[in-house]
């Protein structure tokens, strides 16, 4: 027993170090673009509503937090927005996704689980949620997570996560030097197709 709680310690030790250096280092690499997307986002709306969306999320022992992140979707920056939460441990990289108290609560007795582990900014279910799954089975994946969560586990998550988005910019950028021909655009000048 006592080498099960030494081990999990270790690893809690390792995953909280994990988030302060990785984290500290990703905050301080995209603070330029969060800026100018406050910027834009606080113009856009003309100050009234503010760049920044705040929800109430339950976090690790069931302690609620001010959940603070970009209103946008665009290049993920939303997510690279709670950084900070990161860095003053409300959230970890790497976790179940971050609930409100009525989604906690209509959890039932899976809720417990949740209450051990931070909430993350990606996690299992939300690499795997591009798979093509029933809407049901991130709850499911979420709780894989929590029973065999590890070093391991979080950094082949992470890598996922830095993948997709990565993958999916690379496909959309145009590619020089390959042409789209036709059936007509190989054939020899005065070329007949009766002949």
């Amino acid at each position: 027993m006592a080498g099960r709680l030494a081990k999990a310690l270790a690893a809690l030790t390792v995953k909280r170090l994990l988030d302060l250096a990785l984290g500290s280092a990703l905050l301080v690499l995209t603070a330029p673009a969060l800026a100018l997307a406050a910027l834009a986002l606080t113009v856009r709306a003309r100050g009234t509503a503010g760049a920044l969306r705040r929800e109430i999320r339950i976090g690790r022992g069931g302690h609620p937090f001010e959940l603070r992140s970009l209103d946008t979707r665009r290049l993920r920056l939303d997510l690279l927005s709670r950084l900070p939460h990161v860095v003053r441990g409300e959230l970890s990289l790497i976790g179940p996704v971050p609930l409100s108290a009525e989604q906690t609560a209509a959890l039932g007795p899976a809720r417990h689980w949740r209450h051990r582990l931070r909430p993350g900014l990606t996690g299992l279910a939300q690499v795997r949620a591009r798979s093509g799954m029933p809407w049901d089975e991130p709850a499911l994946l979420d709780a894989y997570y929590a029973e065999h969560h590890g070093t391991r586990l979080d950094l082949a998550i992470l890598a996922q996560s830095v993948r997709i988005p990565l993958h999916a910019a690379l496909r959309r950028v145009p590619r020089r030097g390959k042409a789209h021909l036709s059936d007509t655009d190989h054939r020899l000048p005065n070329y007949s197709v009766a002949e």
